[in-house]
């Protein structure tokens, strides 16, 4: 968190925009902390989006039926999905789909949950992208890159068995680097 995903997201898409292509921007209904129909970055960028609940909420926006894409969208250039990691694994075959069929794919989402620990399908989509910008933020502590996403409960670490999914912002979560960042688990 805090490393600009959203933000990048918000500006490859703007960009897509200019260039007038046609884009579709998606993000998890669950994601709410800012707007409920707009990816918006933690500096205040927003880009009107429209929230699904799953991936096959995602495919049905797009085909009107929920069936394969053998072909692009109909009026659609670029689809853009903000935090991808909220996603079920059906996400992976809706995102080689549309790229099979020659729709330009951008994701934005965590790699790593709070435990550090591989986050939803993100591993496999960044298998199978044809390219990946890692983004890192700025250690909280020391102000070293951060990789890792540190969940707080009351000012203090979160355990390693909390729930996974926990949306927040600031205060619930730090960036933090390797060194910095502690999950407690039972002993």
């Amino acid at each position: 968190m805090f490393s600009g995903k959203s933000e990048e997201l918000i500006r490859r898409l703007t960009r897509s925009l200019i260039a007038r292509q046609r884009v579709a921007v998606f993000k998890p209904a669950i994601d709410n902390r800012y707007h409920a129909s707009e990816v918006a970055s933690h500096a205040g960028r927003t880009l009107e989006a429209v929230a699904v609940p799953d991936a096959q909420a995602i495919r049905a926006q797009l085909s009107g039926q929920g069936e394969l894409l053998s072909a692009a969208p109909e009026g659609v250039d670029v689809i853009g999905i903000d935090e991808a990691q909220f996603f079920g694994p059906e996400l992976v075959p809706l995102v080689l789909e549309l790229a099979d069929a020659g729709v330009r794919v951008v994701l934005a989402g965590l790699d790593l949950d709070f435990r550090a620990e591989p986050f939803g399908s993100m591993p496999e989509l960044l298998a199978r992208a044809e390219s990946v910008d890692k983004l890192t933020a700025i250690c909280t502590v020391c102000g070293a890159p951060a990789t890792r996403t540190q969940r707080l409960i009351g000012g203090q670490p979160a355990r390693f068995d909390d729930p996974v999914v926990l949306v927040g912002a600031q205060e619930s979560y730090e960036a933090r680097c390797r060194v910095h960042h502690i999950v407690l688990r039972e002993e």
